[in-house]
């Protein structure tokens, strides 16, 4: 695994922190990886604007921050507007769908955008929204195999919540998978 830097960012109450916390159990825990985390927030629990930053790798970490983000998560306006400057020329920028809309990005940027929220209420709790946003991470960036992932998920949720948060997490994969399936269909039948 080459080393990778990941910034996810967001307000509180959506589970960013946790979102980081998942990837990097995933990656250092069930893919035999290396993974560091670092996190910040604003002064208020809900509401305010924070990050998680991860780093991933498959040999040790020696500076655990992040510095040019080459996958980004961004899952509101104000993080969009925050953190997207702080990308490469290349890079993959996940967004959700209803609650951001993507402003001016370089032509190097693969934006891909998953109505996460709306998902996550189908399921009946809005909660797992970010659950549903690593199962997207997962089908979109091939980083981590989607097993490790799930494991990873189902070893950080509040017990009790594994079910639904695995659902949470196989519906974001999904959705993920059918979109990368859409262009390799247009191809062949362009054929």
């Amino acid at each position: 695994m080459k080393t990778t830097e990941i910034k996810i960012g967001g307000f509180g109450g959506q589970g960013i922190i946790m979102m980081g916390y998942i990837l990097g159990r995933a990656v250092s825990i069930y893919a035999g990886g290396h993974a560091t985390m670092t996190q910040s927030f604003g002064p208020e629990a809900r509401g305010s604007a924070c990050s998680s930053q991860v780093i991933v790798s498959g040999s040790p970490i020696l500076y655990p921050y992040v510095t040019v983000p080459e996958i980004m998560v961004v899952m509101s306006q104000e993080a969009f507007n925050k953190f997207t400057p702080e990308m490469g020329k290349k890079g993959i920028l996940l967004i959700e769908k209803d609650l951001v809309k993507p402003g001016k990005l370089p032509a190097g940027i693969q934006v891909h955008a998953v109505p996460a929220t709306r998902m996550a209420e189908e399921l009946g709790r809005k909660i797992v929204l970010n659950i549903v946003m690593i199962g997207f991470f997962a089908a979109m960036t091939g980083l981590v195999d989607a097993k490790a992932m799930r494991s990873a998920v189902e070893d950080s949720v509040p017990e009790g919540t594994e079910k639904m948060n695995l659902e949470a997490f196989d519906k974001g994969y999904e959705y993920g998978m059918s979109l990368k399936e859409k262009p390799k269909m247009a191809a062949k039948a362009a054929k």
